[in-house]
């Protein structure tokens, strides 16, 4: 009799373990602006958990890992801490963008390897090559004024000399030789600075 009492006690503990392990495999659910995921739960100790949403013909995805099993919490109702992850995916309005760690209520002082953390997603940014070649110009367009500015700097202009034309004052001196070599013609020594003088009032 206590053989069968234990028998009977072990395999409605076996269906127990067996319908919470079934419960917690995938559950259904909606972000906030509607879109469709679904969650799946994988793996012992170490767990895998990849969320897969769509939302007018477009998908994204990502995936969790971490080891739940560490906090005790889980250990006694792993149906709750999957609960309380879907309830925290379904106030945002992407359930894979800004959830890079997810930390139910429930294992909130749980140790860090307790929590599960992304390790990859659909919606990691990526360089596209518009961008790539946007960054090479802009490095093109960096490095030509220099070029420039060393060409420049490399190839001296030729000095030019301006030409100078002549000034009155080379014009008068030239009326005041002219009107010293009359003076010394017509006038006097000691007269030649006064007529000199005099002449080239009346020279212009």
């Amino acid at each position: 009799v206590i053989i069968l009492v234990i028998c009977c006690m072990g395999g409605l503990g076996q269906k127990q373990t067996e319908k919470r392990k079934s419960s917690a495999e995938e559950i259904h659910f909606q972000t906030k602006v509607k879109d469709s995921c679904t969650m799946n739960m994988s793996g012992n100790g170490e767990m895998k958990l990849r969320i897969e949403c769509k939302h007018q013909g477009k998908s994204y995805w990502c995936e969790y890992t971490g080891k739940p099993s560490i906090c005790r919490p889980f250990n006694n109702n792993p149906k709750l801490y999957w609960n309380q992850i879907v309830l925290e995916l379904r106030k945002l309005p992407n359930a894979c963008q800004s959830t890079l760690v997810l930390k139910p209520t429930m294992c909130q002082k749980a140790p860090t390897d307790a929590h599960m953390k992304q390790v990859v997603s659909s919606l990691k940014p990526s360089q596209n090559p518009s961008q790539q070649s946007d960054t090479a110009n802009q490095g093109k367009s960096i490095q030509k004024p220099w070029k420039s500015s060393a060409k420049k700097a490399g190839r001296p202009k030729p000095s030019t000399v301006p030409l100078i034309k002549p000034t009155q004052h080379e014009q008068g001196s030239e009326n005041d030789t002219e009107a010293m070599k009359l003076a010394r013609e017509h006038c006097w020594e000691s007269l030649h600075t006064l007529c000199s003088y005099i002449i080239s009032i009346f020279r212009g």
